[in-house]
């Protein structure tokens, strides 16, 4: 089967390889779409998350690079391994799969407390080894597979996992009804945090920030109350960052937002949303760093800020089914801007979202 197998930063190439058949307590699935992420370019520019290395084999998966991309991805069950209920995991079914992985040990805390995504070993099918979407087919186990609700198309699939980030991030911020947000990035994991927050709230203030006018204006397609260009100079000719600023000061009688969101992952942006966080309002990180920001300790501590972040998700994902299935959350389809075969993946896929960024929001993949 053709699959995306990543070598290393600027290395990822569509080949051949052995097609995977499912062991005891897995399933088969036919892959019919996968979301390229945040992650994958951070990968493809720096080897960020921490994926497999090409000698060491991963401390979960074995695995070692080349390992296949993609971690977004929706399907279809074509086959059984042993010990599998058919009659629950019915040949024919729409799947997705949760892709965060961990060593699930008794003796590990944070596997026995629930919190995989804070397991020392968490890594994810995709990243870490065991196959992942950007291929034909692959063989998971039941525990990583939810049942895709009727109604919800594959490509909607294919957008849940990024949601899950966003819908957790949310849950995590203590976010309520009536109070304020700011959203620092509109790219795919911002834009959806502004869905959940919505979906939350009709009316609340919510502001978003990001210099890419095509998002922006999706921003306010899906429900921002204002979208600033961070880098647009102020109407009295002051730095940029004063005319986000501006903006939130109108928009929350000039107190600051209660809970501001960093989705860009870069020093602006983690400068911008903590200078625009009211007196004990709460920040949340959401973005992958690249380089490690600089902190301004003593703004977060005059203000007694709430610093937090969020790594990925943990249990939410049939929270977040069950609030799509019900319509309480739509347009998801809107975010794609692009569909591409598999063997388009470096070139319509990674590098046309790092360079189109303005055109660019979600690209979903066709194996």
């Amino acid at each position: 089967m053709k699959a995306a197998l990543y070598y290393g930063p600027g290395k990822v190439k569509v080949e051949q390889i052995p097609e995977p058949e499912p062991k005891e307590g897995q399933i088969k699935v036919k892959i019919a779409w996968n979301g390229i992420c945040g992650s994958d370019l951070h990968a493809y520019l720096a080897h960020i998350p921490p994926y497999a290395t090409a000698d060491v084999p991963n401390d979960v998966t074995g695995a070692i690079l080349p390992v296949t991309l993609g971690h977004e991805f929706s399907g279809t069950i074509v086959g059984h391994g042993g010990g599998i209920d058919g009659d629950k995991w019915r040949i024919g079914q729409n799947v997705i799969i949760e892709p965060l992985v961990s060593c699930l040990k008794e003796s590990c805390t944070y596997c026995a407390a629930g919190t995989r995504n804070v397991c020392r070993s968490a890594t994810f099918i995709g990243i870490g080894g065991w196959g992942g979407g950007l291929a034909e087919y692959i063989a998971v186990d039941t525990r990583y597979v939810h049942i895709l609700p009727d109604g919800i198309s594959l490509e909607v699939g294919a957008m849940i996992e990024p949601l899950a980030v966003a819908y957790y991030a949310v849950k995590k911020s203590g976010f309520k009804p009536g109070q304020t947000a700011l959203i620092v990035g509109g790219g795919p994991i911002g834009l959806l945090v502004l869905k959940v927050l919505r979906a939350m709230d009709p009316a609340s203030v919510i502001i978003q920030s990001e210099p890419a006018s095509g998002r922006r204006a999706l921003a306010l397609k899906h429900g921002a109350t204002s979208v600033v260009d961070p880098l647009a100079p102020s109407a009295d000719g002051l730095p940029s960052s004063s005319t986000l600023h501006t903006a939130v000061m109108e928009l929350t009688n000039g107190v600051g937002v209660d809970v501001a969101f960093d989705a860009a992952g870069i020093q602006a942006s983690i400068d911008a949303a903590l200078f625009n966080v009211r007196p004990r309002g709460t920040f949340v990180n959401v973005a992958i760093w690249e380089e490690s920001p600089r902190v301004n300790m003593n703004l977060i501590t005059a203000r007694e800020i709430n610093v937090t972040a969020t790594m990925a998700y943990t249990g939410v994902h049939p929270e977040v089914l069950e609030v799509v299935a019900s319509g309480r959350i739509q347009g998801l389809e809107d975010l794609v801007t692009k569909k591409i075969c598999i063997d388009d993946v470096v070139e319509q896929g990674i590098m046309a979202l790092l360079t189109e960024k303005d055109k660019q929001v979600k690209i979903l993949v066709h194996p």
